[in-house]
C-alpha cells in the first residue's frame, strides 16, 4: 500500500511538472505569442460597468472576420457602460503590441472626450476584484486614440485610474499625461507597443517610435480601492492584468501579442 501511495505521489508530481512546463513554454522569453487567436475570445473575460464579471452585455466584445471588435450595434445609448476585456494571465516583464483601427460612429451617449478613444490597461487588478458598478480597473492605461481629421491629438498617452507614476524622479498625480506622438487620423491601422519592465520602466511606442517613458507605477493610497488591493500596504506595482477597453468608440484589433522579457 505504501508503494502505491508513493507511486501516486510521483505520478502527481510528474503531471504538475508537465503542466508547469507547458504553461512556461507558452511564453518562451523573446518570442511573440498571440493572445488573440483570430477565431474567438478564448482566454479573455469581459467586465462591463453594471454587469457581473463575464457578462458580455450587447455582445460588446466579439470576433468577426478574424478581427477582435468592440461594437455597440446592440446599444440604444452608452449609458456609462464602460467595458474591459481581460486576458487570463498576469504579466510583469514584457513587450505588448496591438494593431488597431477605429471603425464607425461613436455610440449615442458617449462623452466628448471618448471620441475615438480606447486603451490598453496594464498592471491592472483582476476582473473578479472589481465592483459591479466600477468604471475602470485600477491600472495604468495606455491610451489608444484617433484624430478627427483636422486637429492634432497625441496618441499612446498615459492615464492612471487609481494609480500614480513617476517621471524624471517626480511623482505624477495628474490623471492623464500626453506623449510626443503624431496624430493618427482616418481609419488606418496603427501599431502601439508597450515595453514593461516590472516597476523599473514603462515605454510607449507608436508605429515603432518611442513617444513616452515613465517608471514606478504605484497604487494611489488615497483611492478607495487601496486597502483592498495593497498587499501589506505595498503600493508599488510590478505586475498585473492586461485588458482592452470599450469607452463608446467602436474599434477593431487585428493583432494582440506579447513577448515575455527577462
Amino acid at each position: 500500500m505504501k508503494y502505491l501511495f508513493k507511486a501516486a505521489q510521483f505520478f502527481l508530481l510528474v503531471v504538475i511538472m508537465m503542466s508547469c512546463s507547458t504553461s512556461a513554454s507558452k511564453y518562451k522569453k523573446g518570442k511573440w505569442v498571440q493572445l488573440f487567436n483570430g477565431k474567438n475570445l478564448e482566454g479573455w473575460t469581459p467586465k462591463i460597468t453594471g454587469y457581473d464579471c463575464g457578462e458580455n452585455y450587447g455582445n460588446t466584445f466579439r470576433v468577426e472576420d478574424g478581427l477582435l471588435k468592440v461594437s455597440y450595434d446592440q446599444y440604444d445609448k452608452f449609458d456609462a457602460r464602460f467595458g474591459h476585456l481581460f486576458y487570463k494571465d498576469k504579466f510583469s516583464h514584457y513587450l505588448l503590441a496591438v494593431e488597431y483601427r477605429f471603425k464607425g460612429d461613436q455610440v449615442a451617449g458617449g462623452a466628448g472626450w471618448a471620441y475615438r478613444n480606447s486603451g490598453i490597461m496594464i498592471h491592472g487588478q483582476s476582473p473578479e476584484s472589481m465592483t459591479k458598478k466600477q468604471y475602470f480597473p485600477v491600472s495604468i492605461e495606455v491610451q489608444l486614440l484617433g484624430g478627427d481629421g483636422v486637429n492634432e491629438r497625441t496618441n499612446a498617452n498615459v492615464c492612471t485610474p487609481g494609480t500614480h507614476i513617476e517621471m524624471n524622479g517626480e511623482l505624477i498625480e495628474r490623471h492623464c499625461n500626453n506623449s510626443t506622438s503624431k496624430t493618427c487620423h482616418n481609419d488606418e491601422w496603427v501599431r502601439v507597443e508597450v515595453e514593461v519592465r516590472g516597476n523599473k520602466v514603462i515605454k510607449h511606442f507608436v508605429d515603432g517610435v518611442m513617444v513616452m517613458e515613465y517608471n514606478k507605477p504605484q497604487l494611489d493610497d488615497k483611492d478607495p480601492s487601496f486597502a483592498k488591493l495593497a498587499k501589506d500596504g505595498e503600493k508599488m506595482l510590478s505586475e498585473g492584468t492586461i485588458s482592452l477597453q470599450s469607452e463608446s468608440a467602436p474599434l477593431e484589433f487585428r493583432k494582440v501579442e506579447i513577448m515575455v522579457l527577462e
